[in-house]
């Protein structure tokens, strides 16, 4: 990246700026990016200016601009947060979010390479937070933006203007419908952002000429899920006109609402806010019509019948237009079936007259609001993360090993899961056992959850900053082995239904690898059906990946779970495994791209060939009675997988 030739005078104070940056940082250590900020404050109102930031990006970067900040890791960064920060946010953090997104689209572009953050991710990044402002760019500013102090109001809409211009949209609209399907495919259970981004290209639609391209069918089914998706909400009428309309419906036609509420639902994963209002209706007139509301299949519909009263004080306590999303979460755990395990039904009994302590209550208030209580919010996420639990993301939070752990539990361990949760939002604290000793979450130091956290469930902001604190506190107890920590962290801390054998590819003291062959042998022979005597993945098992970008850049390690391994439809053999950091569709280079659909994936998985999943694999569990030869499995697979590492993430690390 070049600086241009003919430059403005008032480039002059920005360079002086960032180099007096570079300077203190070298010297002590602190960032002075105030200078900076008044600097580039001027430049953000006009196209070259944006540009001269963008020319000035590795500059910025290098200086410890971002330093101390969350800034400073851009992989954590969530778009929900970044868009109403650059909208809503004080001068200064405004100016630093925009400087961030000047950078992420070097990233995006490939005119900056950044050490931990791909250009994939990047891209994914500022279509999302593009989406969430799309009003900046087809519409007049609103009087709260214009009324912003410094004209900040201007310069984040010539920002977005900017990044229009520069991401290489054919058809901005188009892709940004898609983006939002890409990321619905996964089911998320946090959707506050998708349903925004949906909000805004419903706004847009008004003026389609602006954004490129005609109006989809992708784009309407969207916005009619959230907003009508039945003929008794067509226009988006309100609550209250709604509610009249039920009261005149005779029984056919409240089939016919209830049909398309679940057809609208299982379609996209969305909610609409006018569900709720329906099935609490009907809880007054025709209790037998929910479950076809709830589009559950024989399966879920048994379960319903076999737990009335539970069901019914579930949706009484927990369904509103402020949580509309659990009625799905409500859904999907009736056709998991998990009521039928004993210790589920009384768990959920508790939870529903659980008191909260006042820190619990406080957390819930402050991230959720005060439209409903604290209580409603708890237990309408504990329906979405059994409903869906590889839904659940880490959000903001650096803590993928406390996230899995979670997703787990709620697939595998329910009753589990709300023992925990009930310890943390009744007690404020969490107490586990490690090789026969008690950790008390209470009587440890803060761990890496420090930050008040961004897009995550009311389960895990209880549970995480907890988990956390006792998941490093194993890993400080079990330092010194002269083995990988993991080894009897994983095991204590997930539960007994991870495997006892443990394998790992590089040396934990100097980072190389460390019979290499061996490890992807026993790879094959613990989980390939072919080589395993065909013994499925028994439960989810967690492992560790080597993250990688496009271009084959080892970005860090990172937990993850194996779900399953499975031929898909072309008779591929695929891993399937649950990822925690919040968008599981990647690309990590070499033809390398995880898929979340298209190859049998359930929702919440991500999926590649076993070689490919193998070649991205340093640490996994497995059991050492059910493990079958690993001198069977064919050299093709170990050396392809091995290729493919060594000339990634492995590379340098060889012997």
């Amino acid at each position: 990246m070049t600086r241009a030739n003919h430059e403005p005078e008032n480039l002059k104070p920005l360079d002086a700026a960032i180099d007096r940056l570079a300077e203190t940082n070298a010297i002590e250590g602190v960032s002075p990016v105030f200078e900076v900020i008044d600097a580039a404050k001027p430049l953000m109102l006009s196209p070259e200016g944006l540009e001269a930031l963008y020319e000035r990006v590795p500059a910025i970067e290098s200086a410890g601009f971002f330093g101390g900040s969350d800034w400073d890791y851009p992989q954590t960064l969530v778009p929900s947060l970044a868009a109403r920060t650059v909208r809503h946010g004080e001068s200064a953090a405004t100016l630093v979010e925009s400087l961030s997104q000047i950078r992420l689209l070097a990233v995006a572009k490939g005119d900056y390479t950044h050490t931990s953050i791909s250009a994939e991710h990047a891209h994914h990044f500022l279509a999302q937070v593009l989406a969430m402002n799309l009003d900046l760019v087809v519409n007049d500013l609103q009087e709260s933006d214009r009324l912003r102090p410094d004209q900040l109001g201007y310069a984040v809409q010539n920002l977005y203007h900017y990044l229009l211009q520069h991401l290489g949209y054919e058809n901005l609209l188009e892709d940004l419908v898609a983006e939002v399907w890409r990321i619905l495919e996964q089911r998320p259970v946090q959707v506050a952002g998708v349903k925004h981004m949906v909000t805004q290209i419903a706004v847009c639609l008004e003026k389609p000429d602006t954004l490129g391209g005609e109006v989809s069918d992708d784009a309407v089914q969207l916005i009619n899920a959230v907003f009508s998706p039945t003929e008794g909400c067509r226009e988006d009428p309100g609550f209250d006109v709604y509610t009249e309309r039920l009261a005149d419906m005779d029984d056919a036609t409240l089939l016919k609402e209830a049909i398309a509420f679940a057809q609208a639902m299982h379609s996209t994963g969305l909610v609409s806010a006018y569900m709720p209002v329906f099935i609490r209706y009907l809880r007054n007139r025709w209790n037998e019509l929910i479950p076809t509301a709830l589009g559950l299949s024989y399966t879920g519909a048994d379960a319903f019948h076999c737990y009335p009263a539970l069901i019914h004080r579930l949706i009484d306590d927990a369904l509103f237009p402020e949580t509309s999303q659990c009625a799905y979460g409500l859904a999907m755990m009736l056709e998991r079936g998990i009521l039928y395990a004993p210790p589920v039904a009384p768990s959920l009994w508790r939870q529903i007259r659980l008191p909260l302590c006042d820190t619990a209550a406080e957390k819930i208030v402050a991230v959720f609001g005060s439209s409903r209580s604290p209580e409603c919010f708890l237990l309408a996420d504990v329906l979405n993360v059994l409903g869906r639990p590889l839904g659940i993301g880490q959000g903001n939070y650096p803590t993928c090993q406390s996230t899995r752990a979670l997703s787990m539990w709620a697939y595998n361990m329910p009753a589990e899961l709300l023992r925990i949760l009930a310890w943390a939002a009744r007690d404020d604290e969490i107490t586990m056992r490690f090789e026969g000793d008690s950790i008390s979450s209470r009587e440890l130091g803060a761990g890496l959850a420090t930050e008040p956290p961004v897009d995550v469930d009311a389960v895990s902001l209880l549970t995480v900053p907890h988990l956390d604190r006792i998941y490093f506190e194993m890993g400080r107890r079990s330092v010194g082995r002269g083995e990988d920590p993991h080894k009897w962290v994983n095991s204590e801390f997930h539960g007994d239904q991870v495997g006892h054998g443990f394998r790992i590819a590089v040396d934990v003291f100097t980072g190389g690898l460390k019979d290499f062959d061996g490890f992807i042998r026993d790879f094959f022979a613990a989980y390939h059906p072919f080589y395993n005597g065909n013994i499925p993945v028994i439960n989810p098992q967690p492992a560790g990946i080597a993250v990688t970008d496009s271009a084959t850049r080892f970005l860090g390690w990172h937990a993850i779970t194996i779900q399953r391994l499975a031929l898909d439809a072309d008779k591929t053999m695929r891993v399937y495994f649950f990822n925690p950091n919040n968008d599981s569709g990647q690309d990590w280079g070499q033809g390398i791209v995880t898929s979340t659909h298209g190859h049998n994936e359930r929702y919440g998985e991500a999926s590649l060939p076993v070689a490919e999943f193998v070649s991205r694999l340093y640490v996994f569990h497995y059991d050492p009675l059910e493990k079958g030869e690993p001198g069977d499995v064919p050299a093709d697979d170990v050396n392809r997988a091995m290729d493919l590492a060594k000339s990634s993430w492995a590379a340098g690390r060889q012997a």
